[in-house]
């Protein structure tokens, strides 16, 4: 058994929301870049393998990151008191046009990849803009840092500047066919997902390009839904004979499901702050994935989704950092962040959610998101092994603490920005 190590110190995991699942001192197993699982004391047969002992470090499954724009991040933290149409227009757009520039793209998109691998991420879901040789050379970086990710060359033909929106519909098409075709066996760890930025840019006929392309290639699908009432709006007036927003994606085939060939179509919608329940039902049917945003929904003031009630309805969900809407590419953050909105939802616009715990937050940032990857978040037997490792020695405190206690404290207090000492991605050691 050649191809594996193990891993030991106190292992903090959720294998499902209503508990943590901790473990101190303890050994995780890797063989083939998948979990063998988590052992009290090392089985016999494991006993050959390299062992990486990080004595009383914290260990946790990587995080994972289902809505992240980067090439925003090199604004982040920028005009935080403007709503998202405005925020948009005089920041976003004219931000992304710059991806044109090569040499730019090149040094801005180095500065994000840079960040993702030295913090507690493993794998992402992730826009970069419609320029399709900058995407390239992010997914090449991507590729190059060891984490996993679907990246996604944007697709938009109005609402938006001339020198940021494509030509025309067939232009975007003919564009995302030549990358597609570039990409999608190029890379190990980096696959393509198709990227329409909302319907507010997409025409009719870009959407109908879309489908087939989808249809074509069989890949993933990433965009924004339901975000704020002046989007939602706005959609109306665009999309005038759909009951709801998400209907503008299903009509296209593009919202988990192509009813025509009764195939799944893997789904994530950023946000879902404002979705009827048609929307909601028809997201639980068909299996759309929900990308939490809570710090962007607060930065942009576009309200505060429910998440207790689409747990309580089943609906998959996970976590987004959405920089730059989202200040941090921080997961810690995130997990924190919807605790936080949650309990403002349940205190100020319905005390029948209550918040979410801990774990159940720990879990969405977790296996939640990472079940869009298939299976990661967990050190269970036969997911593939992410792991981040954490000295919290560096937050010292005057009384010993439980082992759960240091886990909340790591997570409230941002150990992933202070102190990370290794980090395993899909089996491999990329720290």
């Amino acid at each position: 058994m050649n191809n594996g190590f193990v891993i030991k110190g106190n292992i903090c995991q959720t294998k499902s929301p209503k508990e943590l699942d901790l473990h101190e001192g303890a050994f995780a197993v890797c063989v083939d870049g998948l979990s063998r699982g988590v052992f009290g004391t090392l089985p016999e047969e494991y006993a050959c393998l390299p062992l990486y002992d990080y004595g009383d470090a914290l260990i946790f499954p990587g995080m994972v990151d289902l809505h992240v724009h980067a090439p925003q991040y090199a604004f982040r933290g920028t005009s935080m008191d403007l709503e998202l149409m405005d925020w948009l227009n005089r920041y976003t757009f004219p931000e992304e046009e710059k991806y044109e520039d090569l040499e730019y793209a090149e040094r801005a998109y180095g500065m994000f990849v840079d960040a993702l691998k030295r913090g507690a991420t493993a794998r992402s879901c992730i826009f970069a803009t419609r320029h399709r040789y900058a995407t390239e050379l992010l997914m090449q970086q991507m590729e190059d840092s060891g984490l996993v990710s679907y990246v996604g060359k944007v697709n938009m033909d109005r609402e938006a500047s001339s020198t940021l929106t494509e030509d025309s519909a067939d232009i975007s098409a003919y564009t995302t066919f030549g990358w597609i075709n570039a990409v999608k066996d190029k890379f190990k760890n980096t696959k393509p997902i198709l990227t329409p930025r909302f319907i507010p840019c997409c025409t009719d006929k870009l959407m109908e390009e879309l489908r087939e392309i989808q249809m074509t290639y069989g890949i993933p699908v990433q965009s924004h839904l339901s975000e704020s009432r002046g989007e939602i709006d706005f959609v109306k007036i665009l999309r005038p004979d759909n009951p709801f927003y998400g209907d503008s994606y299903n009509e296209y085939d593009l919202f988990g499901k192509n009813d025509d060939t009764n195939t799944d179509v893997k789904t994530v919608m950023a946000h879902c702050v404002w979705s009827t329940d048609e929307e909601i039902e028809l997201m639980r049917k068909n299996g759309v994935f929900v990308a939490h945003c809570p710090a962007s929904n607060i930065n942009l003031t576009s309200g505060i989704a429910p998440i207790r009630k689409y747990l309580e309805l089943g609906l998959n969900i996970g976590f987004g950092s959405d920089v730059a809407g989202g200040h941090s590419e921080s997961m810690f953050r995130a997990i924190t962040d919807a605790i936080w909105v949650s309990k403002m939802y349940f205190r100020m616009v319905d005390e029948a959610y209550k918040p979410l715990v801990f774990s159940e937050a720990f879990y969405l940032a977790t296996k939640g998101g990472g079940a869009f990857f298939g299976k990661a978040g967990s050190f269970e037997e036969g997911y593939e092994f992410d792991a981040v490792i954490m000295d919290d020695g560096v937050i010292p405190h005057p009384q010993s603490l439980t082992l759960a206690e240091r886990m909340e404290r790591a997570v409230y207090l941002g150990l992933d920005e202070k102190n990370i000492t290794a980090k395993f991605v899909a089996g491999r050691k990329v720290i």
